[in-house]
């Protein structure tokens, strides 16, 4: 029987009540100037057009197919629908609502011709518009351009992938595609966290890793959602587990240096800061004293005592004095620092999002 010749590359995009959107991200695919790919857009039940959109998009292109929920089943799911379809060698995971460059797809078929790699990682840019829709401003993730052909040379590095944000995201990297099966691995439905954790288990015990030093990926952030009106009450047991995880990651590899544990101390924080924060909103339903029992309660965990007396901020001010005040202790300055930040982010967001970014 004839081998049936698979695509090189299988983008998998999620579409959720993206109508707005979709057809720019399809269009930067299909100007590719590396052709050999396959487009799987998976309509996760959206209530808008974002579904009929895809089912015309797919008319244009013979490499467009698309795969319909009946019900919406969430991020992580139709992720899932998508590795289960694809027929390509690597596989990479675009959001619907983002563009990429014309030669985003060659420039990471050449380096894997001339490195073969479990997984390719590249740069961004993240774009942030406000609530008219209007660029306000942009801030490019830069990774310095490495290869890595065995795990004692890659597993010292991904603590520096981390703190540079570039580690906690699916669309900035491909992925192979027999690997993931060969390792049985799924996108888990949580929120928030579902993209770290994938890749904590795929890089677990992965070999090889090229990290291009381009920002092809232009990553949309817009203040109509994620910015000013989402709300996440487990914010903090989400991004604990995350830091967990990280370590117990460098735990395995033995790779959990104090330089290790400094940096991952300062993430630690900086998320300990941000759930501060949010507990000043009104939607958390916390009072005074339910805050200062939140930290009581996480300033006394394992985590907390393993990694804050170590943590080392670099250029954030703010950081800087909430690690100094997490350190000694003191819960009614850590508070008041919280609803400072709150006071902030919720009169300026903007401006607090543009801080945030070039921390």
């Amino acid at each position: 029987m004839k081998e049936i010749k698979r695509p090189f590359f299988t983008v998998v995009m999620p579409a959720y009540g993206v109508e707005q959107y979709l057809e720019d991200a399809v269009e930067s695919i299909r100007t590719q100037s590396f052709a050999d790919w396959e487009l799987v857009i998976v309509d996760d039940g959206s209530p808008d057009g974002t579904g009929r959109l895809a089912d015309r998009l797919k008319k244009k292109d013979e490499r467009i197919r698309v795969i319909h929920h009946l019900q919406n089943r969430g991020l992580s799911e139709a992720r899932n629908t998508g590795i289960d379809a694809a027929k390509g060698r690597y596989i990479w995971f675009m959001d619907p609502d983002d563009r990429v460059d014309s030669d985003l797809l060659e420039k990471v078929y050449l380096s894997l011709k001339e490195n073969p790699a479990h997984l390719v990682i590249f740069g961004h840019t993240e774009e942030y518009y406000d609530a008219d829709g209007r660029l306000n401003y942009t801030h490019r993730i830069l990774p310095e351009k490495k290869r890595f052909s065995t795990k004692g040379e890659l597993r010292p590095y991904v603590i520096r992938l981390e703190q540079e944000t570039i580690y906690g995201y699916a669309w900035n990297k491909m992925y192979s595609l027999d690997y993931i099966r060969e390792k049985k691995l799924r996108f888990e439905t949580v929120t928030l966290i579902e993209d770290i954790v994938f890749n904590i288990q795929y890089c677990m015990d992965i070999e090889s890793m090229n990290i291009l030093d381009i920002t092809p990926y232009h990553y949309a952030k817009r203040m109509e959602g994620s910015l000013t009106t989402k709300f996440v009450p487990d914010y903090y047991e989400l991004h604990e587990r995350r830091i967990r995880m990280l370590y117990e990651q460098q735990q395995y590899w033995h790779t959990d240096t104090e330089e290790t544990c400094a940096v991952l101390g300062s993430l630690y924080g900086r998320y300990i800061l941000s759930a501060l924060e949010r507990n000043c909103d009104k939607r958390s339903g916390m009072k005074h004293k339910d805050r200062k029992a939140f930290c009581k309660s996480v300033f006394g965990s394992p985590l907390f005592r393993a990694l804050i007396p170590k943590a080392q901020a670099q250029d954030s001010r703010a950081l800087k004095i909430a690690l100094r005040l997490m350190k000694s202790g003191n819960i009614a300055s850590c508070l008041a620092l919280g609803r400072a930040v709150h006071i902030i982010r919720s009169g300026m967001p903007m401006l607090y999002s543009k801080v945030k970014s070039e921390r």
